[in-house]
């Protein structure tokens, strides 16, 4: 069963009360106290100074800044038990922060009552009634939540699900099923999405739905928060990033800077497993930096990458790579692989953090 939440009622309650994967609304009376501003002064959606969530002896998020500029897509990435969770929760005043302070649509984190008529989110994954239709599941939502039942047509189509509205839960696919939390998050016509692993556990077809969704609520003028640890999918659908690890921000900003400060590289392998101090050579003479590392694809591989200059274009980088080979043939090195490889958020993140970890890919 998937439960509507008035914040204004027990906005800072212990996390033990609130329900999993609920999409929060506010009640009427609630809404009539809202302004309508949607950005700090600056023009963020979302802005925060040393956030901090204790739990007994677990700091759960340590002095977090985050500053989400209004209209973009924004990956929120980090492994799991990073503190990705306790920070949306405190964004969307289910729990009280330690410590700290911040700013959602222009209003106080400890008065978000003013805020959160505007917003809409989903938190751990959509629960519903197996034997309701979609359509009445979000009847019920918008009922207990005293919110216009006219929106669950327009949130149905909007995600796709118009004509599968009167289909019971039970028969919804994985991908369908995230499609109606999706559409319960909507139904307070919010300016702010906030969205916790929306993609988790999709297959392809339905990660690419919930992808081009995510991309039209951003040319509609809206702010969507992606809570994430799959880096690829952020990479293909976000504008800014916030990177954390154990609790702390690693980087926030836009992808495009993020990945631009990283270089691409050639990506090398011989035949035989060896002449690389010869191909290193031939590199220098090119006038490659000379930091190349053996390893292709990580500690413990065989291999050579060479790092190219970061502002390589293309052609260069296609005519660079050609001269090697050449080379390295007329020096009796056969390579087996010669790839240009390009910065990705995936390597960015493991170079600023240090850490492969298997939870963030």
């Amino acid at each position: 069963m998937s439960q509507t939440h008035s914040p204004a009622q027990d906005a800072h309650d212990p996390p033990g009360r609130q329900p999993e994967g609920a999409p929060v609304h506010l009640t009427p009376t609630d809404a009539h106290t809202h302004t309508h501003t949607h950005t700090d002064a600056d023009g963020f959606a979302i802005r925060t100074v040393g956030l901090t969530k204790v739990f007994g002896r677990h700091r759960a998020v340590d002095a977090l800044d985050l500053a989400v500029p209004a209209g973009v897509i924004c990956g929120f990435v980090g492994p799991n038990g990073a503190g990705k969770t306790t920070t949306i929760r405190m964004l969307l005043g289910l729990i009280r922060p330690t410590s700290g302070s911040g700013h959602v649509l222009g209003h106080s984190l400890t008065d978000p009552s003013r805020y959160l008529p505007a917003v809409g989110a989903m938190i751990e994954g959509p629960t519903f009634y197996a034997g309701l239709s979609g359509r009445d599941n979000l009847r019920v939502l918008a009922r207990t939540g005293r919110l216009a039942t006219d929106r669950i047509p327009v949130a149905l189509e909007r995600v796709g699900l118009a004509e599968r509205g009167d289909d019971p839960f039970r028969s919804y696919s994985l991908g369908m099923k995230q499609r109606l939390g999706i559409a319960a998050a909507l139904l307070p016509d919010p300016r702010l999405l906030v969205l916790d692993e929306p993609t988790n556990g999709l297959d392809p077809a339905g990660i690419v739905a919930v992808r081009d969704l995510l991309r039209s609520f951003r040319e509609e003028g809206m702010t969507v928060l992606v809570s994430s640890h799959l880096l690829s999918e952020v990479e293909q659908v976000a504008d800014h990033v916030i990177l954390i690890r154990r609790g702390a921000s690693v980087f926030s900003g836009m992808i495009g800077d993020l990945v631009a400060t990283h270089a691409p590289c050639l990506v090398i392998d011989t035949v035989d497993g060896s002449g690389y101090d010869v191909v290193m050579a031939i590199a220098a003479g090119l006038g490659l930096p000379s930091r190349g590392a053996v390893g292709a694809d990580g500690p413990g591989t065989t291999g050579l990458r060479i790092e190219l200059p970061p502002d390589t274009l293309d052609p260069t980088s296609r005519a660079v790579a050609a001269a090697l080979n050449a080379r390295a043939g007329a020096a009796g090195v056969v390579l087996s692989r010669l790839e240009i490889s390009r910065p990705t958020l995936e390597a960015a993140f493991f170079e600023l953090t240090g850490d492969a970890s298997g939870d963030v890919r």
